[in-house]
């Protein structure tokens, strides 16, 4: 969706930047940086075209997950395939542009959404904090900043917090992730260390930048996180989305509903042999979604008991 109306960005000062992003004249070299020095080569690859830095990975972090979450969708995280395209030259726009999907990537690989649960917002919205989609005040997030989305896919709404106490480079001035614009991602900080100032970050949570020409940041407050991007993106109606899970029969796994009210002790259990358990109650009677690996490569077999199935028992094979 691209807005009508363009939004002016707020003057700065000039800051003191990471010695790996003085290769600006290399941008490939750059994106795969900030994988390696953070730590996670192993689990993103980075390969390069003329136009675009890819990062691919499975999109599930080796972190933390689900634990704090209340207001449930009854989604799950389930390892999904899934190649990020960075632009290599980054252009600063004018019209901030959104989508319902991810607006980039953390380094981990992990794609990071707006703070809303719903995505593509308005140009009201984005100057207006929509507390009623608001992903962090609504309990849908773990405490990690993130959840599994409506296609059970883990994703970050918010800082991810567990992901940067992994980094091995974490600091102020480490790049946590790359905006689909080719715009670098930090912390709640300046690279230098310095706190922002107020009124600093623009309506997508950014601010210029004396070597990329603008960065991203996270904020403790709203929006959070990338709010919406201020770069060019010609191919923007093209940009990826984590494919859902689809029955080995044939047709789509319907997403769940988030019980009202909200759920209590949901606790997700990650076993050695791929199989995964989230359990949970709900006015007072226990609730389910368990999966493990199935014989075909990409598909699981399911047994769920769900609020959103009125407590009935399902079992299903389901494929990305």
């Amino acid at each position: 969706m691209t807005l009508s109306k363009p939004i002016a960005l707020i003057a700065f000062s000039i800051i003191s930047v990471p010695t790996y992003a003085s290769a600006h004249d290399d941008q490939c070299s750059v994106v795969a940086a900030s994988v390696a020095d953070a730590g996670f080569e192993g689990d993103v690859t980075v390969t390069c075209t003329d136009s675009h830095a890819i990062l691919t990975s499975d999109t599930y972090p080796d972190h933390d997950l689900m634990t704090g979450i209340i207001g449930t969708n009854e989604q799950v995280p389930v390892p999904a395939e899934y190649a990020a395209p960075i632009i290599l030259t980054p252009t600063q726009g004018t019209t901030p542009l959104t989508r319902d999907a991810a607006l980039g990537v953390a380094v981990n690989g992990v794609p990071i959404y707006d703070y809303t649960g719903g995505g593509e917002m308005s140009e009201a919205d984005l100057a207006h904090h929509q507390a009623q989609h608001d992903t962090l005040q609504t309990n849908q997030l773990d405490v990690c900043g993130g959840h599994a989305g409506r296609g059970d896919d883990y994703h970050y709404h918010a800082k991810p917090t567990c992901m940067i106490e992994q980094m091995q480079n974490a600091g102020d001035a480490a790049i946590i992730g790359w905006a689909f614009d080719g715009f670098p991602i930090y912390s709640d900080a300046n690279p230098d260390g310095t706190a922002i100032a107020d009124g600093a970050l623009d309506v997508c949570n950014g601010q210029p930048d004396e070597v990329f020409g603008y960065r991203y940041h996270t904020s403790p407050d709203s929006p959070y996180i990338v709010q919406c991007l201020m770069g060019e993106v010609p191919d923007f109606d093209a940009l990826p989305r984590v494919r859902p899970l689809s029955a080995a029969t044939g047709g789509g796994a319907q997403p769940g509903r988030p019980p009202q009210g909200g759920v209590d002790d949901l606790v997700f259990t990650q076993n050695d042999d791929g199989s995964r358990s989230m359990d949970y109650t709900y006015e007072g009677d226990p609730y389910f979604i368990r999966y493990a690996p199935a014989e075909t490569e990409g598909c699981y077999a399911f047994t769920t008991q769900t609020v959103t199935n009125k407590g009935e028992v399902m079992t299903g094979e389901f494929c990305r």
